[in-house]
């Protein structure tokens, strides 16, 4: 990564436990932070258990999770649109990821790409990509939104439920470790209503300590776990690929 010793925390920053979303209205809208202290819990779970050796960061921004698997990893490499909305003097290369990588064949042990997928025209190729540049016993930890407002228009092109991010596995012969859905109706119906209110500090304000403070709730977790399959808030997915897959690359 470009310009390490500059780095500093920007959409997340650390907290007393763990990590959670910036209250710096520049890094994460009021109407987000509901939902991105949910989205950083489940990124830093993920990174945490899953994320080794040299890291992938794809569609990375200002790098806001470096934090939390800098000491997880060996090494990072940043790569991001030349036209992104969120420019940063981290990225190590741009490229389109609707295209070809520019990466030889099985460098990477992890590939990580958080809430880029939705903004991939391309999605075949790139998932072709990721299967190509990760090493065998690599893994991918990928999150995507599903039930979430339009954003970054024009560039958010679909949603994808847990069969298609199935399908995106099987076909690159990648083996998933982990899917699941985050959030059921409680956050989606919670988040809708932050997303109406970020016009309004002091309601924002008051509707995340109420939102925090009901989704904690032991009769909101079990809405929460049930109504997830049905309607879940967004996917997280850690998938590998296995010695065979790595083979048949090298040697067509």
């Amino acid at each position: 990564m470009k310009s390490i010793a500059t780095w500093k925390p920007s959409k997340y920053v650390p907290a007393k436990r763990g990590w959670t979303a910036s209250r710096n209205i520049a890094e994460v809208a009021r109407s987000d932070r509901f939902i991105a202290d949910i989205q950083c819990r489940v990124y830093e779970r993920l990174i945490r258990k899953h994320a080794r050796g040299r890291l992938l960061d794809l569609g990375c921004g200002k790098v806001p999770l470096y934090g939390i698997y800098r000491d997880h990893v060996s090494d990072c490499i940043c790569v991001d649109w030349p036209d992104t909305p969120h420019p940063s003097p981290h990225v190590d290369i741009e490229a389109d990821l609707n295209g070809p990588l520019p990466f030889e064949d099985g460098i990477f042990n992890t590939i990580l790409i958080t809430d880029v997928l939705e903004h991939i025209a391309q999605p075949d190729m790139l998932w072709r990509e990721m299967a190509r540049t990760l090493a065998p016993g690599g893994s991918i930890i990928l999150t995507t939104p599903f039930l979430h407002c339009i954003h970054e228009a024009p560039h958010d092109y679909a949603r994808y439920t847990e069969f298609s991010l199935r399908r995106f596995c099987e076909e690159n012969g990648i083996e998933i470790v982990e899917l699941e859905a985050y959030g059921g109706s409680p956050e989606v119906l919670l988040d809708l209503i932050a997303k109406h209110l970020g016009f309004s500090r002091i309601l924002s304000a008051i509707h995340l300590a109420i939102a925090k403070t009901t989704i904690g709730l032991r009769p909101f977790r079990k809405i929460s776990a049930k109504t997830a399959a049905a309607f879940p808030l967004g996917y997280a997915l850690v998938a590998t690929k296995g010695l065979r897959l790595f083979s048949a690359i090298t040697c067509s």
